[in-house]
């Protein structure tokens, strides 16, 4: 049962895509939402937000991409996309926004915060026993969900904000990344380093130094002077060029993006109507005003530029929107600056100091002083700040099926917000080679799943600071599991793709395993998308009365047959692993190199040496695995063998299609694996066994 109530006069933010009865005006002080049945949810004085009393253990799920656990009770976090790199625990928010908790306990629901401004969500922050949740202002929608348990709960929510994104197959495979390659032969020297070392690669990534001069849709033509030909060059090699696009454009006479924008009108404007100019990378910028219909529209058919000429994936950058400085502050702070020079700078004048400086980048006044047209009406933009990166990615999506009906393109992008999930996944953001980071990863993973964001993954190593052989190496053991899975790092730190360490070989088996597990991966992907269904989920989700299950947060539960538990703590040999019913551990090194044991449903302390795999299948389930290949493009997926814990019989529903058209019949697409309790193949229509053991399609 799904409840829409509203308070205030809501801006439509076009997260939610099915219409709803208004179940009542929101009631004011201490009132019990109407027909909720939830004595414990009322509403604040005034409607400025609501609070729900918490029982001893009541777990709360959601909000995305957030810092902390997969359980968020306990601390305090904000609505607010941020571009902020370091990801500690003090932070309250990261760079994208989504408002979507569920509440599992005595009462199992979920809740759905509908508004772009700031929300504060108090999650046993201030007092154990109460979510208090604040709203930046009292115009908002609230969509209360009650269900049977979490997984029907996040169900029912992604049937009404929409179907997920669903890049191209290629996509799955393995990318190399770096802030950044800066011409052509370096580029080529990483797909060469790769394909030497054995090392499977479909993708590399493009930062912002292949522009000319860090200007949207152009390509610097001394590095790249034949960019459609290096484009063909790179996919004759079974490799996709992803460049990036940042979210400012240049001000700069001749620049014909810019000149046209201004021309018409599409950039956002301060209060007296003229364009509010910040910097970011290629100095000062006008922001596209994204909420601006035609302006959104105008922005997006500019990625026709890069489609001509090859290019079939794209990451959106800086779109929280990041602002170094505004022209306006800048200048502020340059003429108080004069005021501390040739000053002795004692304890609390040096603080000073330094406060003015940091006060230029993101400063919060920024974000108050420039508007956006969102359907016929002027909005300052920290009312609506949270829709703008989702409205970026937005004018991509849109522009795509216009240019291009009949392919997918890869998209995705740093800052979001509920809705987003329709057009394009998130990566994590700049995060840093820690290992807390890894950890943070696979808590990121099923709270972004719920919100609809399936294609998602970090950037494993680490982008900032230092990277070391063996945190990448754990890190891509996660990673092989991931959808997107990037190998990304920042300019100044070390260098890490794979071939830059020792255990190469290592390396090359563990990246190779994504390509063996790609047939089952996709195939879990592809029905969760189309089912509405979680990709990565919480072992309480699925083991309900198992209150241990439960108290985890480091393992995850991958599509139905596999249970993952990375290791993430430095040098460490082994981890501690609950199995929640008997399961089946393959250690595996390789797809040619890999053990197996039947384990019983516990505690266990399981050895993990540096370069081996723990995955677990669970009793009368399978996993379709290829024989793997140098891209995707070479994996056999009409020739597999499948994995299992057999004990009763099994059967695995696989989904397969040529991974570029947007033709997503599940029951064209999909044949049915029937292995008897002797583990032999119940031969199908399609499936036939071989006497090696293999099937292989007929």
């Amino acid at each position: 049962m799904i409840l829409k109530y509203c308070y205030g006069n809501p801006l439509e933010t076009e997260a939610v895509i099915e219409k709803f009865r208004l179940t009542e005006s929101v009631p004011a002080g201490d009132g019990v939402l109407p027909e909720s049945g939830l004595d414990c949810l009322k509403m604040k004085e005034g409607g400025c937000g609501f609070t729900c009393r918490l029982s001893e253990n009541d777990i709360v799920y959601g909000l995305g991409q957030q810092i902390r656990g997969i359980n968020k009770r306990g601390w305090v976090y904000e609505s607010w996309c941020s571009d902020d790199p370091d990801h500690t625990e003090n932070k309250r928010s990261l760079y994208g926004v989504h408002n979507f908790l569920i509440i599992d306990g005595k009462e199992c629901f979920g809740i759905f915060v509908d508004t772009p401004q700031r929300v504060r969500f108090d999650i046993g922050y201030t007092d154990r026993d109460i979510l208090d949740v604040s709203m930046a202002a009292n115009d908002y929608y609230l969509y209360l969900i009650k269900g049977d348990d979490p997984e029907n709960i996040v169900k029912e929510f992604r049937r009404i904000t929409g179907k997920s994104y669903i890049p191209p197959k290629w996509a799955f495979g393995y990318g190399q990344s770096r802030w950044s390659y800066m011409d052509e032969d370096e580029v080529r020297e990483v797909v060469r380093r790769h394909r030497e070392n054995n090392i499977p690669l479909d993708s590399v990534y493009l930062d912002i130094d292949y522009m000319e001069r860090y200007k949207d849709f152009t390509v610097n033509e001394e590095t790249f002077p034949d960019f459609a030909g290096f484009a063909e060059e790179m996919r004759e090699q079974g490799i996709h060029l992803v460049p990036i696009i940042d979210a400012g454009v240049k001000i700069e006479e001749g620049y014909d993006i810019y000149e046209e924008g201004a021309e018409k009108g599409y950039f956002c404007r301060k209060e007296d109507g003229t364009y509010f100019t910040a910097g970011v990378w290629p100095g000062r910028v006008h922001f596209p005003d994204m909420l601006n219909d035609e302006a959104r529209e105008w922005f997006g058919s500019k990625y026709k530029f890069l489609l001509d000429q090859g290019i079939e994936g794209f990451w959106n950058d800086m779109n929280e929107p990041a602002i170094f400085y505004s022209e306006d502050h800048l200048n502020e702070v340059f003429d108080q600056l004069e005021e501390y020079k040739d000053k002795n700078l004692d304890v609390n004048t040096f603080f000073e100091f330094q406060d003015l400086v940091r006060s230029i980048a993101n400063n919060p006044e920024d974000y108050r002083s420039f508007y956006h047209q969102y359907k016929g009406e002027k909005i300052r933009h920290d009312k609506v700040h949270n829709l703008f990166g989702y409205y970026m990615t937005r004018a991509a999506g849109e522009a795509f099926e216009r240019l291009m009906p009949e392919k997918r393109i890869l998209m995705f992008s740093r800052s979001s917000y509920i809705g987003m999930h329709r057009y394009g996944g998130i990566w994590m953001g700049d995060n840093h080679s820690w290992w807390s980071h890894l950890l943070l990863n696979i808590h990121m993973l099923p709270s972004l799943n719920m919100c609809g964001f399936l294609y998602t993954g970090a950037d494993l190593g680490g982008f900032g600071s230092d990277a070391t052989e063996d945190l990448l190496m754990r890190w891509l053991e996660l990673g092989i599991f991931t959808p997107l899975m990037r190998n990304h790092s920042a300019s100044g730190t070390r260098r890490q793709e794979a071939y830059q360490f020792k255990k190469l070989e290592s390396f090359a088996g563990i990246i190779g395993l994504r390509y063996g597990l790609l047939p089952y991966l996709y195939s879990e992907y592809m029905k969760a998308a189309i089912k509405d269904e979680m990709l990565f989920r919480p072992l309480s989700f699925v083991y309900r009365d198992d209150s241990q299950a439960k108290l985890v947060e480091d393992q995850l539960l991958v599509g139905e047959s596999i249970m993952i538990a990375p290791v993430y703590e430095q040098n460490a040999q082994g981890r501690c692993v609950y199995l929640p019913e008997d399961m089946k551990m393959y250690r595996m090194r390789s797809l040619e190199d890999m053990d197996t044991e039947i384990m019983e449903k516990g505690y266990h302390y399981i050895q993990a040496k540096l370069d081996e795999v723990l995955m677990f299948i669970r009793p009368d389930h399978l996993v379709p695995v290829s024989s793997g290949g140098r891209c995707v493009e070479e994996v056999d997926e009409n020739r597999l063998r499948v994995l299992g814990y057999i004990k009763d019989g099994a059967e695995y529903e696989l989904y397969q299609d040529n991974g570029y058209e947007k033709d997503y019949n599940i029951q064209r697409h999909t044949s049915v694996i029937v292995l008897t309790p002797g583990g032999q193949l119940e031969e199908t229509s399609c499936w036939k066994q071989m006497p090696d053991g293999m099937i292989v399609k007929k």
